[in-house]
C-alpha cells in the first residue's frame, strides 16, 4: 500500500545551491559577486530578493574566486529574503544545525543535518540561570533589580541583572553546542543555524529584552515576532552567518514552545477538533483545528510536573514514575525511572499514588488523609499504620522507606503535598473545562488529546481521570507525543512549510485571559474533590472508596 503521507523534500532553513558560473574576462568584467548572484538568483524556486551581507562581502569573493567560479552557495532561506552565507567547493557530507527546547530548568537540543534531515546528537544541560531564580518570576525580578529603582530609562538602558541572565543562557547554549557538536563529530564553528524554542520570558533573557512589563498588568511582552538574526549578533559559537530562527510567542504566558507544540501535534492541519495540553511551568492547553484555534494557560503546572511537592523531582533516573496498592491486599508497587534508587517522586508518580491512595480508600473525597485509628478493615488498618506517619502536626504516606532496598532516603508524602496536588490538579481540570465550554462543545467531540512533555510520556490517563484532572474519556484518546517544545524547534530548520506554518499561526489562536473569567473560578471550586463535586462527569471512576470509612 502506498503511504498515506509520502515524505516530503526537505526545504532546509540554510539550502545549498550548486553554482557554475563563467570567468571574468575582458569581454565580461562583472564582478565577483554579482557574478554569483547571477548564478545563484537562476537556480531559487522564487523571486524573493538575495541579500549579502557586508561583512560577508570579503570572504565571499575570496572563496568564489578561489573555488574557479564554481561550488555550492548555501543560502539562508528567510521570511521575504534570501541571504547568502556561505560558498564552498564542493558540497560537504553534512550540514549541521541545532534544535533548541529552551526550558525554564533545563536545555535539550538536537544536532540535525540539514542535508537529509537525520539527528546527528542529541544532549541537554540543566538551565545556567537556575542560581538567579529557580522560577521565571523570581528571575524577571533579577533582571529588573535596578530598572525597579528608576522612574524612567534611557532607550538604550540595559539592567545588569539582564545582562548577566543573557551572558549565563549564551554560555550554556555555547556548551551545549559545544557537545553536540562532538558528539556529532563536528566543530560548533561549523553548526549552520539554530532553531529556539522557549517560553516568552527565557526568550527575552537570550535576546537581552527588557521583560520588565511581562510580570506586571495587562503583561505585555516588548516582543512576540522577532526577526532572525545571525549566531554572531549574540554571541553564540557557531558558523559566523548562522541565521538563529525564534519561535513566535503569543504573549506573556504563551511563548514560542506551545507554537512548537502546535507544529509538532499537527494541531493546525487537523480536519477533526483536537486538544493540545503541555504541562510544565504552567499549563498551556490549545483546542481547534485547521480553521480555528483557541488557547489558555494557567498556573497547574509545578505540582503535576513533581515541582511543589517536598519530594517532588523532574521526570529523571531515580524519580517515581509509577505506584500502585492493590485495594485488597494493600500490596504497593513502586517503580523509578531506569529501575535507579528512588530519590523522590515526578508528576506521574504523584498522580498515579494519589489516585491509588483514594481508591484504597485512605484518602478522602477532599483528598485528606483518613485516620488509621477509625479504620475498620483490619488489613486496611495494618497497612496505614505501617505507612502513615505524623510529621509535624500532620499525616505523611511513606512512599519508599530508607530501609527498603537501593533507596536513597524515605521518599514521603505529606498532608501540604496532598493539598498542593488537589489544587493543581482542580486547576487543570477547570482550565480544560473552561477553554472547551468558550467554544460550545464537550469532552466527547474531541477526536484526539495530546500530552507533551515529559509529563505526557509518563502519565497514566486512568490515573489523572481517577482524580478528576483529565477528562473521563477512554484512555485511547490520548496520545503522548513528547517533547514538542524541541520537535517544533527541529521542524522549522528541516521545512519551510513549518516556518510559515508557525507564523500563520500566530495570527489565528484566539488566546482566553484565565485570570478575570469567572467561570473558571467556578469550575475550580467545582473541581477541588476527587474526581468533581459532579460525580456524572466522572463515570468510570469507582465510589467505593467513598464507603471505605
Amino acid at each position: 500500500m502506498p503511504e498515506a503521507n509520502p515524505p516530503q523534500p526537505l526545504t532546509p532553513l540554510v539550502r545549498p545551491v550548486p553554482v557554475r558560473a563563467d570567468g571574468p574576462s575582458l569581454e565580461d568584467n562583472t564582478a565577483d559577486l554579482d557574478r554569483l548572484r547571477n548564478a545563484i538568483q537562476g537556480q531559487l524556486p522564487d523571486a524573493r530578493p538575495l541579500e549579502i551581507p557586508f561583512c560577508r562581502i570579503v570572504p565571499l569573493s575570496r572563496l568564489f574566486r578561489r573555488a574557479g567560479f564554481a561550488g555550492v552557495a548555501l543560502v539562508n532561506d528567510l521570511p521575504g529574503r534570501w541571504v547568502l552565507a556561505d560558498f564552498v567547493a564542493a558540497l560537504p557530507l553534512t550540514l549541521p544545525a541545532m534544535a533548541l527546547d529552551l526550558g525554564t530548568t533545563h536545555l535539550e537540543a538536537n544536532l540535525v543535518d540539514l542535508l537529509t534531515g537525520r539527528v546527528m546528537a542529541s544532549a541537554a544541560a540543566e538551565n545556567s540561570q537556575i542560581p538567579y531564580g529557580a522560577d521565571i518570576l523570581s528571575r524577571i525580578h533579577h533582571a529588573t533589580s535596578a530598572r525597579r529603582q528608576m522612574r524612567e530609562v534611557e532607550p538604550s538602558y540595559v539592567d545588569p541583572g539582564l545582562l548577566t541572565l543573557q551572558q549565563s543562557i549564551i554560555a550554556c547554549i555555547n556548551g551545549l553546542a559545544a557537545k553536540l557538536a562532538v558528539a556529532g563529530g563536528t566543530d560548533a564553528g561549523a553548526l549552520r543555524a539554530l532553531s529556539v524554542s522557549g517560553n516568552t520570558a527565557m526568550v527575552h533573557f537570550l535576546l537581552g529584552l527588557d521583560p520588565f512589563h511581562i510580570c506586571r498588568e495587562p503583561y505585555i511582552p516588548m516582543v512576540n515576532m522577532i526577526e532572525p538574526m545571525e549566531g554572531r549578533e549574540l554571541g553564540l559559537n557557531l558558523h559566523p552567518a548562522a541565521p538563529v530562527w525564534i519561535m513566535p510567542s503569543i504573549g506573556s504566558y504563551f511563548g514560542g514552545d506551545l507554537i512548537s507544540g502546535i507544529l509538532a501535534s499537527g494541531l493546525a492541519q487537523s480536519e477533526e477538533v483536537r486538544m493540545l495540553i503541555d504541562v510544565g511551568t504552567n499549563a498551556e492547553v490549545v483546542l481547534g483545528n485547521k480553521e480555528w484555534l483557541i488557547a489558555c494557560a494557567g498556573a497547574a503546572g509545578p505540582a503535576l510536573e513533581g515541582g511543589v511537592a517536598r519530594m517532588g523531582m523532574r521526570a529523571a533516573p531515580g524519580a517515581i514514575e509509577s505506584v500502585a496498592i492493590d485495594p485488597e491486599t494493600y500490596a504497593i508497587a513502586v517503580h523509578t525511572i531506569e529501575g535507579a534508587p528512588a530519590r523522590g517522586i515526578c508528576g506521574s508518580g504523584l498522580i498515579d499514588l494519589v489516585a491509588a491512595l483514594y481508591l484504597a480508600g485512605m484518602v478522602d473525597i477532599r483528598g485528606k488523609f483518613k485516620d488509621p485509628g477509625r479504620e475498620k478493615d483490619p488489613a486496611r488498618a495494618a497497612f496505614m499504620g505501617e505507612r502513615l506517619v505524623t510529621r509535624g502536626e500532620q499525616r505523611a504516606f511513606k512512599v519508599v522507606a530508607a530501609s527498603d532496598a537501593g533507596a536513597v532516603h524515605d521518599v514521603l508524602l505529606e498532608q501540604i503535598d496532598l493539598d498542593a496536588m488537589i489544587r493543581s490538579k482542580a486547576a487543570m481540570y477547570a482550565i480544560l473545562s473552561t477553554l472547551i465550554s468558550q467554544v460550545g462543545l464537550n469532552f466527547t467531540d474531541l477526536a484526539e488529546i495530546c500530552v507533551a512533555g515529559a509529563f505526557g510520556n509518563h502519565i497514566k490517563p486512568q490515573s489523572a481521570i481517577t482524580l478528576g484532572m483529565l477528562p473521563d474519556l477512554d484512555p485511547s484518546v490520548y496520545r503522548a507525543i513528547g517533547n514538542s517544545s524541541l520537535q517544533g524547534a527541529q521542524a522549522v530548520l528541516l521545512a519551510r512549510s513549518s516556518r510559515q506554518e508557525c507564523l500563520d499561526v500566530v495570527s489565528k489562536i484566539t488566546y482566553i485571559e484565565l485570570n478575570v473569567n469567572q467561570e473558571f473560578m467556578i469550575q475550580f471550586s467545582g473541581s477541588r474533590f476527587i474526581p468533581h463535586t459532579d460525580g456524572s462527569l466522572f463515570p468510570s471512576v469507582p465510589r467505593l472508596a467513598e464507603g471505605k470509612e
